[in-house]
């Protein structure tokens, strides 16, 4: 009885740690080129600055590694961000905002992103609360047309 529930303490400590809201997966419908695809073309039709793409899978290649696709897109908008930054210069280190498009080994595409409201809470901003819920809105649509 005692491994019984040391096993379903360890899961709920398990579901509790998958249950924060730090990070937003989303599966596509899409391959990975097409959803890479879809995420950059909302990003422009939201008028929104693509700073860079960083292609692992690429950089993996030419290390002799091989991994399966995963780009991280680095955008944003200095209106969007900087008032963060002002309320806590550390939180640059997660501005501008990024996406991960990637791919499982199993061919299956997703799109993960981090939450305003891990970034505000890592970095304990305040004053910020409406700016950060459209933030999130935002990326929440962004995710939403690159994968459905």
């Amino acid at each position: 009885m005692k491994y019984v529930w040391a096993a379903l303490s360890m899961l709920a400590i398990s579901f509790s740690a998958n249950a924060d809201n730090t990070m937003k997966t989303q599966a596509s419908k899409y391959g990975f080129q097409e959803t890479q695809a879809r995420l950059e073309a909302v990003l422009k039709e939201k008028n929104l600055i693509l700073f860079a793409r960083i292609d692992h899978a690429e950089g993996a290649q030419k290390a002799g590694l091989k991994m399966q696709p995963a780009i991280v897109t680095i955008f944003g908008n200095p209106k969007g961000g900087t008032p963060f930054m002002v309320a806590s210069p550390e939180s640059a280190i997660d501005f501008p905002l990024k996406a991960l498009v990637w791919e499982d080994a199993k061919g299956k595409v997703f799109m993960s992103y981090n939450t305003m409201e891990f970034i505000v809470t890592r970095h304990h901003i305040k004053g910020q609360d409406e700016l950060a819920k459209k933030l999130d809105a935002l990326l929440a649509v962004i995710a939403k047309t690159a994968t459905e």
